[in-house]
């Protein structure tokens, strides 16, 4: 049987045991530095704490130490690699290779025993860079959020004992992930050193050579959010093996929505596919029901599973305005009448896009069924709201406070025997975390009178505060015999005490794990972010800031020549034009299918 992970993301330790409580089979957290959101970064006393909690469950966690390194930083970085790698860590998610530079050694210059992971930020994307990436001894590839099935399948016949990881679900980048350097150039923070500012969230006007305005301020690198909770059997098909939930700067709510969703879509398929087995163990149970729609979203897109589509782009608005909740249907002088079929509290926050197309927000006072009481600013400003207005709900007060208690429990299914013995009783217990114990106890046989077995199974089933549930109480006596339920209870606890959650030997497969190929020096394979000793600047080199996937003439229906704009036929080249006046060249490469901004 094949194994299937559900990877979740973790800010910090909190959103990590929240995704393991909620059905996740591994998590990806970032290290105290060079992780690619470096504002998710933890200490490696969380990290074990989060380790600690889910190897309860056979669940892994990845560390990201994915940024490129500075030559003064290699030390420090292969250190950190040593902390998490004793912290507990069952992987180093990577994008320079300078980890593959190192020798499998002790501390003393060389790379801890750890699996090496090759992040999405080094442009994973063919099958003859997976099958280099194979040769250097990574044993994870996250693949390019721009893949398509047939690449996806591609790849996996080319490396089908490398397990693939692909996105599923959340923020999507315009450009290919690492191959992104506008933030650098534009704002000196720079994304592959885990500080992206944003640049494809910006507004921009679309000019052409002559200075014509084709679309003015919209937000035209803005992309959807992902979601593909649809067509989880087809990329398992594919060869996808690890279903990745993009969001390590997210909440700890979005956390807990997204993760137990996919973990109920994963779920019914592997219930009707016995080749497939999930990768970790227990049970999770929920206090809610999993809702995409509640959760942060800027609209939905499968981005490019079938190939290139028409739903990609999100240029009206580049924040989530949540779940569609109805239209105006009144306008009154201190509220407005909606036309819904939801139910509103106080404290909601609505959203609707004015007469000039631009998004705006509100807080209701006061909710009295479909009459919201709101701030007079939307009524009588410039920004009014106005009769037959789409409304979306940005944030839900019934739903957040919902989801800030405990949401969720994760236990281990296990059963448990009680037999009689020549010298007493046998309890034996066993879980599907491969725990199994047995133990004897000497004790006179009392012959019941009436049948115990309902008593004996009520005590027996009680795990309490244990992270196992009690499946299946057995009971084999010859004929009923009495035993004090104190008894019972106290055999049960000597059983369930001494069984710890048996897991995997971890040191045994770590030192097992044949890691890199080459044992030092070079590496053998050019690094494409370096060049001559130091990180590459594309804005120094062939002007590239980003290559995108994502081509802004197909998303206006004008791929490639019947683009007009008010003053005649448009002539190439086009440039995005920021607020400030800055001009950014769009280059069209029509044979990749891809679309380049230049500086």
């Amino acid at each position: 049987m094949c194994p299937v992970e559900l990877l979740s993301p973790a800010r910090d330790l909190t959103c990590g045991i929240a995704a393991i409580d909620h059905g996740a089979d591994a998590v990806y957290i970032g290290a105290a530095r060079f992780g690619a959101r470096a504002a998710a970064g933890n200490p490696t006393e969380d990290i074990q704490k989060l380790c600690d909690y889910a190897h309860r469950f056979g669940a892994k966690v990845y560390v990201a130490i994915n940024t490129l390194l500075h030559e003064e930083e290699k030390e420090e970085a292969r250190r950190l690699a040593w902390d998490v790698y004793r912290a507990g860590a069952d992987a180093l998610i990577v994008q320079d290779m300078f980890f593959c530079s190192l020798p499998l050694r002790g501390e003393e210059g060389g790379l801890p025993p750890i699996p090496l992971h090759a992040s999405t930020q080094m442009d994973n994307r063919t099958a003859e860079w997976a099958v280099q990436l194979k040769e250097l001894g990574f044993k994870q590839i996250v693949l390019a959020r721009e893949l398509s099935l047939e690449q996806i399948r591609s790849i996996h016949e080319a490396v089908p004992d490398v397990p693939l990881e692909a996105f599923v679900h959340g923020a999507l980048c315009v450009s290919y992930s690492g191959k992104c350097y506008a933030s650098e150039y534009c704002f000196g923070r720079s994304a592959n050193r885990g500080e992206c500012a944003q640049f494809c969230r910006l507004p921009f006007s679309l000019q052409d050579a002559e200075g014509h305005t084709l679309i003015k301020d919209k937000y035209l690198l803005s992309l959807r959010d992902m979601n593909r909770i649809g067509r989880l059997e087809e990329m398992l098909d594919a060869g996808v093996r690890s279903f990745k939930i993009e969001g390590r700067l997210k909440d700890v709510e979005y956390v807990k929505n997204v993760t137990a969703a996919y973990r109920q879509a994963i779920d019914a398929i592997l219930e009707r596919r016995p080749e497939f087995v999930r990768s970790s163990f227990g049970t999770s149970t929920y206090t809610f029901q999993p809702d995409l729609s509640r959760s942060f979203s800027r609209g939905n897109t499968e981005y490019f599973l079938d190939g290139r589509t028409n739903d990609l782009a999100s240029p009206d608005t580049p924040k989530s305005r949540g779940r569609e909740v109805g239209r105006v249907k009144e306008v009154r002088r201190d509220c407005i009448v909606v036309s819904s079929t939801e139910s509103f509290s106080n404290g909601d926050g609505l959203c609707f896009f004015d007469e000039a197309g631009k998004l705006q927000g509100f807080r209701v006072n006061r909710a009295e069924g479909n009459h919201l009481y709101i701030n007079s600013n939307f009524i009588n400003s410039k920004f009014k709201i106005r009769k037959g207005d789409r409304l979306w709900r940005s944030f839900d007060q019934q739903w957040e406070r919902l989801m800030s208690g405990q949401t969720a429990e994760r236990r281990i299914a296990a059963n448990i025997l009680l037999e009689e013995t020549e010298q007493g009783f046998r309890l034996t217990f066993t879980a599907e975390d491969g725990t199994e114990r047995s133990e004897e106890f000497l004790a006179e046989h009392q012959e019941a009178k009436t049948d115990q077995t309902t008593s004996v199974k009520e005590v027996l089933g009680k795990l309490g505060n244990t992270p196992y549930l009690c499946k299946e109480v057995e009971v084999r006596f010859s004929q009923p015999w009495f035993i004090p339920r104190s008894t019972l209870a106290e055999w049960r606890r000597r059983v369930i005490e001494h069984s710890p959650v048996v897991l995997a030997d971890l040191q045994s497969a770590r030192n097992e794990y044949k890691h890199l190929k080459c044992d030092k020096g070079d590496c053998g394979i050019a690094n494409p972010y370096i060049l001559n000793g130091r990180i590459a600047n594309p804005s120094e080199h062939e002007g590239r800031l980003m290559t995108c996937r994502f081509c802004i003439r197909h998303a206006w229906g004008q791929c490639p020549k019947n683009f007009q704009s008010s003053n005649g036929k448009w002539r190439e080249p086009l440039y995005l034009v920021l607020g400030d006046g800055r001009r950014f060249r769009l280059e069209f490469d029509c044979k990749k299918c891809e679309m380049n901004v230049l500086k």
